[in-house]
């Protein structure tokens, strides 16, 4: 694993496994995730890596954040060993340059490194774009999601 200041140097896809690291992508995140705040995002993002969660950022050739995937490996009944992507957003500004798929490709050859079967990942209804991103990718649409907030 390499460290935060040295992620931020070279191009590449690294592990953001820091609060330096993480605070580094929240600009990208926070057009994810705008009902966040950067402190929100970084403590949740810490205790979720502490329960083996990962964040995994692609950097541009100038060392800038260009994409974000938030990702773990499950295994369910349904689907066996698999990776979940629970977050996945590139730059608005830096929009089809391929940040994306290098960041999804990325992704399933990881997951088949670790053993997985399988990637899955969720999307909101809302986002068409990315829906259609997805099935140029080969994901495809296999279920619906369901959910209650209990509080």
């Amino acid at each position: 694993m390499i460290d935060s200041d040295t992620a931020t140097a070279t191009p590449g896809i690294r592990n953001a496994h820091d609060e330096t690291a993480l605070r580094a992508t929240w600009p990208l995140v926070s057009q994810l995730r705008p009902e966040f705040d950067e402190d929100r995002f970084v403590a949740q993002m810490l205790r979720q890596i502490d329960d083996g969660c990962r964040a995994t950022v692609l950097y541009d050739e100038n060392g800038e954040p260009r994409a974000f995937a938030c990702w773990r490996v499950l295994e369910m009944l349904a689907v066996g060993r698999h990776v979940y992507v629970d977050d996945l957003v590139t730059d608005a500004a830096a929009r089809s340059r391929g940040h994306g798929k290098a960041m999804l490709d990325w992704l399933k050859d990881e997951a088949r490194r670790l053993g997985c079967t399988r990637l899955q990942l969720d999307s909101g209804t809302q986002r068409q774009h990315a829906h259609a991103f997805y099935l140029r990718e080969g994901l495809r649409i296999e279920a619906f999601h369901f959910g209650i907030a209990l509080g």
